[in-house]
């Protein structure tokens, strides 16, 4: 009957008890054995922490010498190189981005549109061009 019992609630007998009323079985060391657990748990993590440290020194070591074989640059290198373009002046460069154009280099905004009637009026032949300016 005692198996049925504890077959039914699971194996609760113990929980059963504390929750009844019971006094809870208070272990003397059971402060030591969390320390002990505690610390345990820390170390592993150190341990973890040391290892993932020594993985990514290799990898990176690969992937320099993969930078190495094929003449790459590192992100952080492009960037500074990207940035440094930008602060030097643009001398008549066709091939910089459209940010590093300082003011006054280039378009203008100032500079009044043409009308399409000026436009066509510019590639009339000349007594056509007076006619029409009158």
């Amino acid at each position: 009957m005692d198996f049925v019992m504890k077959q039914a609630l699971g194996g609760a007998t113990k929980d059963m008890g504390k929750m009844l009323g019971g006094e809870e079985e208070k272990d003397p060391d059971a402060q030591k054995k969390e320390e002990e657990r505690q610390e345990a748990l820390r170390q592993q993590e150190d341990e973890r922490k040391a290892k993932h440290a020594r993985m990514e020194a290799e990898r990176e070591k690969i992937r320099q010498q993969i930078r190495d074989k094929y003449g790459l640059k590192k992100k952080e290198e492009k960037e500074a190189e990207e940035k440094a373009a930008l602060e030097q002046p643009c001398e008549g460069s066709l091939t910089r981005p459209k940010k590093a154009i300082p003011a006054g280099c280039g378009d203008d905004d100032e500079e009044e549109e043409e009308s399409i009637l000026d436009t066509v009026l510019k590639y009339l032949p000349g007594p056509l061009q007076d006619m029409f300016k009158k």
